[in-house]
C-alpha cells in the first residue's frame, strides 16, 4: 500500500478519542497485573508460582493469537474491541467478587489471567489494524512514538501508584479500577467509526477448516514478500537474544554489582525514562524518510546499550544504569518504524493475521531464549549473555542494512487483490 486510505481531515478526532480510552485501560491493567503480582508473591513465595502465572498469560499470544488474527479479518474490527474491552471489565469485575468474598484461589488467578490474555489477542490485531485505516501513512511512525512513550510512562507510574493504591485499598476496590478503565475504553468505541477493509464475498459461515485456510494464507502472503519475512524474523531474533537480559537484571544487580532493591529500582526506571524519551522523539521527529533506516539506528543503538551492561565493572554500576537508559530509548526507534512499515505496507483485510502471527513468534521467542540462556549463565557467567545480546543486535543491523529485500519495504509498492473466503492471501506480493 503506497497510499494512506482516503481520511477526512479531521482524522486526529476520531483517532485520539479511541486512543484515549485505550489509555486509561492500559493504565488500569497495568495496575491489576502489578497487583495480583504481588498478592501472589506475598501469599505464595513461590517462584515457580509467579512462572507459571506469567506463562498462563503469555500461552493465548503464542499458540491461539494467530486464530484470533484470521477471525479479525473477517469481524467488524470495531465490534472486537468493543467485545474484548467489555470481556476484561467482566473478568475483573469476576476477581472482585473473588476477593471481596474471600474465594480467591491461586488457580483463578492463572484461569483469569489467561482468558485476559485471549481478549488481549483479539484487542492487539484489531487495533493495530484498525490504525492504519485511521491515521494517514506519513503519520504511522509518529503514532507508533506516541505508543512507545505511553507504555514507558505507563512502565514507571503503574507500579508506584499500583503500591500506593494496594496500601490503602482493599484488593477488590483496588482491582475495581480496572472495571471502571475498561469501560471508559469501551465508550468511545460506541460512538466513533472505524473505517474497515474492502472485503470480497465470503462464505456465510466461518469454520475451524476456512480459519486455518485464511492463516495458511496469511503465511503464504509473508513467504512471497521476502523483506517483510526477514524483517518479521529478525525482530524475533533479536527477542530471543534480549529478552533473557533483561530478564535476569535482578541477579547482574545482586551477584555483581552487590546491590539491593533500590538498586533495581533505579535500573528499571533508567529504562522507562529512556523509553519515554526515544518515544517523544519518534513522535516529534517522525523518523527518517527510510523508516528502515530509523529502525537499524535503534537496533545499532540497542546493541551498543546492552554491551554496555555487560562489559561495565564491578565498581560502575552507573554504567549499567547508562547502559540501560540507552536501551530503554532505542527500543522505540527499532520497533516503531517496524510496527509502522507493517501497518502502511501490509494490505488492510490481512494486517489482523499478519499482526498475530508476528506477535506469536515473538512471544515464542521469550521462552526459548530463557531456556538457553538460562544454562549458558550458570556455566559461562551473567555477563555472557549480554555479550551475546549486544553482539546479536549489532550483526542483525549489519546483516539489516546489506539486504536490499529490507532495503526495498519501503519503496512504493502495488500490492495485489487478495481473495477471501479461504483464499485470502494465497497470491504472493511481489517476488523480492
Amino acid at each position: 500500500m503506497s497510499e494512506s486510505p482516503s481520511l477526512p481531515q479531521n482524522w486526529q478526532r476520531p483517532f485520539f478519542t479511541i486512543w484515549s480510552g485505550q489509555v486509561f485501560s492500559l493504565l488500569g491493567s497495568q495496575i491489576v497485573q502489578f497487583s495480583l503480582v504481588w498478592w501472589l508473591t506475598q501469599t505464595t513465595g513461590s517462584a515457580a508460582v509467579l512462572a507459571f502465572s506469567t506463562f498462563a498469560a503469555l500461552l493465548p499470544q503464542v499458540l491461539l493469537a494467530p486464530f484470533a488474527g484470521a477471525l479479525v479479518d473477517r469481524w467488524n474490527r470495531r465490534l472486537v474491541m468493543i467485545c474484548s474491552d467489555s470481556f476484561v471489565a467482566l473478568l475483573a469485575g469476576a476477581l472482585v467478587v473473588l476477593f471481596w468474598t474471600g474465594q480467591i484461589q491461586v488457580w483463578h488467578i492463572y484461569l483469569i489471567g489467561f482468558l485476559r490474555a485471549l481478549g488481549g489477542a483479539f484487542h492487539y490485531p484489531a487495533m493495530q489494524a484498525s490504525t492504519s485505516l485511521m491515521v494517514p501513512h506519513k503519520q504511522l511512525t509518529r503514532i507508533a512514538g506516541m505508543n512507545q512513550t505511553l507504555y514507558g510512562a505507563l512502565n514507571i507510574v503503574a507500579p508506584p501508584l499500583a503500591a500506593f493504591l494496594i496500601g490503602v485499598l482493599p484488593m477488590h476496590a483496588v482491582i475495581m479500577i480496572d472495571v471502571f478503565t475498561a469501560w471508559l475504553a469501551v465508550a468511545p468505541l460506541l460512538f466513533t467509526a472505524i473505517p474497515q477493509p474492502a472485503r470480497a464475498p465470503r462464505q456465510a459461515a466461518i469454520t475451524p477448516q476456512l480459519i486455518l485456510r485464511d492463516i495458511q494464507g496469511a503465511l503464504r502472503y509473508l513467504r512471497g514478500w521476502t523483506g517483510i519475512l526477514l524483517l518479521l524474523m529478525g525482530a524475533a531474533g533479536l527477542n530471543f537474544f534480549l529478552s533473557p537480559g533483561f530478564s535476569l537484571m535482578p541477579l547482574v544487580v545482586k551477584n555483581i554489582f552487590n546491590g539491593g532493591a533500590i538498586h533495581l529500582g533505579m535500573l528499571e526506571s533508567a529504562g522507562g525514562f529512556g523509553i519515554i524519551a526515544g518515544g517523544l522523539l519518534l513522535s516529534l521527529w517522525g523518523g527518517f524518510k527510510r523508516r528502515t533506516y530509523t529502525s537499524l539506528l535503534g537496533v545499532f543503538g540497542l546493541g551498543i546499550g546492552v554491551l554496555a551492561i555487560g562489559m561495565a565493572p564491578a565498581g560502575l554500576f552507573w554504567l549499567v544504569i547508562a547502559g540501560r537508559a540507552l536501551a530503554g530509548f532505542m527500543m522505540p526507534i527499532a520497533n516503531g518504524p517496524i510496527q509502522a512499515i507493517l501497518q502502511s505496507r501490509v494490505a488492510p483485510e490481512m494486517q489482523g493475521r499478519v499482526f498475530t502471527l508476528a506477535s506469536s513468534l515473538s512471544g515464542l521467542m521469550m521462552p526459548l531464549g530463557l531456556m538457553v540462556a538460562a544454562p549458558v549463565a550458570e556455566l559461562l557467567g551473567l555477563r555472557i549473555w549480554y555479550w551475546i545480546g549486544g553482539g546479536a543486535c549489532l550483526l542483525i543491523g549489519v546483516l539489516f542494512a546489506l539486504n536490499p529485500a529490507i532495503a526495498a519495504i519501503d519503496q512504493p509498492i502495488a500490492q495485489p487483490a487478495h481473495a477471501e473466503g479461504g483464499e485470502a492471501g494465497s497470491q504472493p506480493v511481489h517476488t523480492r
